[in-house]
């Protein structure tokens, strides 16, 4: 594993506005999480920012994706920033933003060779044309797109979907309601009940059978994985989450195996963090599970 390398990515394109005349305020969680020395106490290297094209909040049920150009566009021109830092062997340490900057780094290991994902959400982020009428936001059907399954401009960039296959991803986190179309299609899928139930050494055992094989594997943090008794921050806070410190857990437990190849943290909203606790929480989670794994 090489230096960390901290590059924000912050894309609010993947996601529905919150209300009437309001953008998704996740692309302010780099700043926030930066405000809390971040960079400083992971003593990485400073990426910079990946910015973004504008959101366009309109959408209809009869015209696709939600911003599909801006997200086929920032998806390139982040894979490019990606494909830079680890070709200087550094550690990609990336803050979203949503989850569609998933397509970008998925893409990324693609054009390197195998690679798998762990995929940390309280959702399984599966939506797609096969399981649903419409698809709209890309932050909700994420992991769908990089397993080959949506519009060819976000999923077959190159003609190369899928950009992970169905047996390389485990999802690990989204509550047992929300897992059921993931687990449905064969993806190896261990829930929050099940994580804060029996612990981290399942969960860690199947990564280490699924990845072995592999030339290595991204990491996927969206933060609605915890409770939102520890951080409600979160564009769909659903309770039955895991604990912080089950999330630091099992970052560095996966960290101790071969083959990580960069992670990232999306959907934070530091509009919705009124006193910048839960921004101080969010870092501190993430400094503890990166410290001391170089």
């Amino acid at each position: 594993m090489g230096n960390f390398v901290l590059l924000d990515a912050p894309s609010n394109l993947g996601l529905r506005p919150p209300a009437e005349g309001v953008v998704p305020g996740c692309y302010k969680a780099p700043g926030a999480l930066r405000d809390h020395g971040l960079l400083t106490r992971l003593d990485a290297t400073d990426g910079g920012v990946v910015t973004p094209p504008r959101y366009l909040p309109d959408w209809s049920p009869d015209s696709g994706v939600r911003n599909a150009a801006g997200i086929a566009d920032y998806t390139a021109t982040l894979a490019g920033r990606l494909a830079k830092i680890r070709a200087d062997g550094g550690f990609p340490v990336v803050l979203g933003g949503d989850c569609s900057i998933a397509l970008a780094a998925m893409l990324t290991l693609r054009r390197e060779g195998r690679f798998g994902l762990v995929y940390f959400d309280g959702h399984d982020d599966f939506r797609h044309l096969g399981n649903s009428e419409q698809v709209s936001s890309v932050g909700g059907e994420a992991l769908a797109v990089v397993t080959g399954r949506g519009a060819p401009e976000l999923a077959d960039v190159d003609g190369l979907a899928p950009y992970v296959r169905d047996e390389d991803v485990l999802v690990l986190g989204a509550r047992e309601e929300e897992s059921a179309e993931a687990r449905e299609a064969g993806l190896r899928t261990i829930t929050s009940q099940e994580l804060m139930a029996r612990g981290t050494d399942g969960a860690l055992a199947a990564a280490r059978e699924i990845f072995a094989p592999l030339d290595g594997f991204w990491i996927h943090v969206d933060i609605d994985t915890l409770d939102p008794e520890y951080v409600s921050a979160v564009d769909s806070p659903d309770p039955g989450g895991l604990s912080p410190d089950k999330l630091v857990e099992l970052v560095r437990g996966l960290l101790a195996i071969p083959g990580a190849a960069g992670l990232e943290l999306t959907i934070f909203d530091p509009d919705l963090d009124h006193d910048g606790t839960q921004a101080a929480l969010v870092t501190d989670s993430l400094v503890r599970a990166l410290e001391g794994t170089r």
